[in-house]
């Protein structure tokens, strides 16, 4: 991969799979979108998507200044995988698709579902933790 000439080099992709893509998916793919400064593709989805954004992890990520009100939770599809250098699983158990030549990771983390904001503060906390070793591990410096 080329760093000298940003039109050729392609960029490292992540894809973040959770079940109702309305939590931890959003709040993990927020903080790659905006750390990563754009050098990373960002996607994320669900395997049973909810119909809207946990409005918890909404206020979680306000607070550390990203703002994720617009997403919606997106189906997940082979292309998404397909498309992805890093699959980010957590908690979709069999629903997530499989490629061989993909790297995975599951990262464990409590369902903000239904908790307070202060049960969600340490859950994003850890994601951000998460995040940041990605973004060491892609070999892209963080903005932030």
């Amino acid at each position: 991969m080329s760093t000298t000439d940003p039109t050729t080099a392609s960029k490292p992709s992540a894809l973040f799979v959770c079940v109702h893509n309305a939590g931890r998916s959003q709040m993990a793919a927020g903080f790659l979108r905006t750390l990563s400064g754009g050098a990373v593709e960002v996607r994320s989805a669900g395997s049973m998507p909810a119909e809207m954004i946990n409005p918890t992890a909404v206020e979680a990520m306000l607070e550390k200044g990203i703002d994720i009100r617009a997403e919606k939770p997106k189906v997940l599809t082979d292309e998404a995988v397909e498309a992805s250098d890093v699959v980010i699983t957590m908690g979709c158990g069999d629903a997530c698709p499989f490629y061989p030549g993909k790297r995975y990771e599951d990262w464990e983390l409590e369902d903000p579902a239904g908790q307070g904001i202060e049960s969600v503060r340490p859950i994003r906390d850890d994601i951000e933790k998460r995040v940041r070793k990605l973004l060491a591990e892609l070999g892209v410096e963080p903005t932030a």
